[in-house]
């Protein structure tokens, strides 16, 4: 860690996110310009809140081209694992709350989501395709261990012999092995553990709550071992930070049992970017203006990209570099391995059962 010294007093510990963004949506929000005025601290280090939410519907389509169509669920919005770079920040926005703090402390748990599960996959022209768990905050996020609504979904989801696809950096996953067995046996399941870092002091203040990286290594060995296909994600990718990574992170789950590996780079779209600079100034400000820069360089100039194709890969020379390090990386330590396919034909059409 780089941080200054005299900044240590001022800063979260346990949160990724330093400020509270102002949210397009609201007319009104709280500012320092006249940080005189003030007689104590505007922020205070936050303590997790838990709103319930009702929705009418639990499966999500993805129409974005480079997703190819795919379908998530979220039991939960915002998410205490407190990632500085995620893009689910910005959905916090359409809650009324901040993308910072608000995010990773105000918690919004969707307790009917196992119902509305069922009720989905039950309709008669419901066609069984993969559903990614979770496409936007962490499934097994800690609220999880509390509320149990992954593990639910999951019951649904084997009860009907339905593929789900799971991507976590939790090690709470390993609660439900015996379900995920069970789709296991039936190619109904892929598990894609995301491993951003091996750095212990880089993952304490990127991902400030989440499992260190030795451990997701054991989660990954731990689901290999009990027959449950497992790869993983090393993402994002930021240029100056963790790129270098690639390789020892890609040997290391190879040498865990994971079957497959892919990547992102980092994208810093809305308001990401200015809790992104915000958290890169406190805590690397000797590489500050490289990092930023590299970033920018990936995205045509800037650190936010919504172009189809190039904001995931990135572009320029530094995207080849990531790219040429990853795609050695992987030839080199995946080789023969894959994923299995799903097999959709043990769907239970309709279905016979119902769990509620």
């Amino acid at each position: 860690m780089e941080m200054e010294e005299e900044k240590r007093d001022e800063y979260f510990k346990g949160r990724g996110a330093q400020i509270k963004t102002s949210n397009k949506f609201l007319k009104n929000e709280y500012v320092t310009d006249h940080i005189e005025g003030l007689d104590e601290p505007l922020l205070d280090a936050p303590q997790t809140q838990i709103f319930l939410e009702s929705p009418k519907k639990i499966i999500n389509k993805i129409e974005s081209p480079d997703l190819h169509g795919m379908y998530s669920m979220n039991p939960y919005q915002g998410c205490e694992h407190g990632c500085i770079y995620c893009y689910a920040r910005n959905t916090h926005e359409y809650y009324g709350f901040s993308a910072g703090l608000d995010f990773e402390s105000k918690i919004i748990v969707k307790k009917n989501a196992p119902e509305l599960l069922e009720k989905a996959i039950l309709h008669p022209k419901w066609q069984p395709v993969p559903i990614m768990l979770s496409g936007n905050t962490d499934c097994y996020q800690p609220q999880e261990r509390k509320f149990q609504i992954t593990r639910k979904m999951l019951q649904v989801l084997a009860r009907y012999r339905h593929p789900v696809g799971i991507i976590s950096k939790n090690s709470l996953v390993t609660r439900d092995i015996d379900v995920l067995q069970d789709l296991a046996k039936d190619n109904l399941v892929h598990v894609m553990i995301s491993i951003t870092t091996l750095n212990e002091d880089l993952r304490r203040a990127m991902e400030p709550r989440t499992a260190s990286g030795l451990k997701r290594l054991k989660v990954v060995e731990e689901l290999s071992k009990a027959n449950i296909p497992v790869g993983i994600m090393n993402a994002p990718l930021i240029p100056g930070l963790n790129h270098h990574e690639i390789p020892a992170i890609l040997k290391a789950a190879s040498e865990h049992g994971a079957l497959t590996a892919g990547m992102t780079v980092v994208r810093l779209n809305g308001s990401i970017g200015k809790i992104f600079e915000d958290w890169l100034r406190k805590n690397f400000p000797d590489r500050f203006d490289k990092v930023w820069n590299q970033i920018c360089a990936l995205h045509g100039g800037n650190v936010n990209d919504s172009q189809f194709g190039r904001r995931m890969s990135g572009e320029g020379m530094y995207a080849e570099i990531i790219q040429q390090l990853f795609t050695a990386a992987k030839k080199k330590y995946f080789t023969g391995r894959k994923m299995p396919e799903y097999d959709l034909t043990k769907f239970r059409f309709k279905g016979n059962l119902s769990l509620f």
